[in-house]
């Protein structure tokens, strides 16, 4: 009996390391990281592809915060990114007023494009210091919101030397990619003399720190 009950201790002490995975790091409880950068080197990319033209563009108007218990990722995580629509750059300055025009993303009316976390799934332990995963959240673009589930990567540095060149604290860099369709968020893609495809492939690659 003895023996029974330090099996199904062994197994609920594994199952509960599967629940609360995390980071395994210096760091310990919750932890905050704030994505804004003034030298814009945090950056989100969106591609079309289309039969006449594809076209590849950034923004790097980023902020927002994201916190989470270190030890227990998935259960914990909270937090807000925003870009602003200003900062999209598409390389040509005709078609970026189109981009930000009232007729297009209306950077005017509708200033920012917001992602709020919901909820993290299917956490993979790629390193001590490493997770994949899902991510759901509520996209919110063009006065319309909508769920958004993006594959992710997240990889926390310690503060070192090293890392203190970019900036002070520890660091997050964040990874993810998904993709929406504009016409789901109320967009004429038609505008730009049907150049841009209705489906837009979106990347992001930023980085945050806990002392900012």
């Amino acid at each position: 009996m003895k023996e029974m009950i330090n099996i199904f201790l062994v197994i609920l002490s594994l199952n509960s390391d599967i629940l609360a995975q995390g980071f395994k790091v210096k760091a310990a409880g919750i932890q905050s990281f704030n994505f804004e950068d003034r030298n814009g080197r945090n950056q989100v990319t969106f591609f079309s592809a289309t039969p006449l033209e594809d076209i590849t563009g950034t923004a790097n108007g980023i902020s927002g915060t994201v916190s989470f218990d270190v030890a227990n990722f998935a259960k914990t995580i909270k937090g807000i990114l925003t870009v602003k629509v200003a900062s999209m750059n598409t390389g040509i300055d005709l078609r970026n007023q189109h981009l930000k025009g009232a007729n297009w993303l209306n950077a005017e009316k509708y200033p920012d494009i917001v992602y709020t976390i919901k909820e993290v799934m299917n956490v993979m332990q790629a390193a001590n210091n490493k997770l994949e995963f899902k991510i759901a959240g509520n996209f919110s673009m063009h006065g319309v919101t909508k769920e958004v589930i993006a594959d992710a990567e997240a990889t926390y540095l310690d503060e070192t030397e090293q890392t203190q060149k970019r900036t002070p604290g520890d660091l997050l860099g964040v990874r993810a990619k998904f993709n929406i369709k504009l016409s789901d968020f109320g967009v004429n893609n038609q505008i730009i003399g049907n150049k841009v495809a209705d489906n837009i492939e979106v990347s992001v690659n930023i980085v945050g720190s806990n002392k900012m």
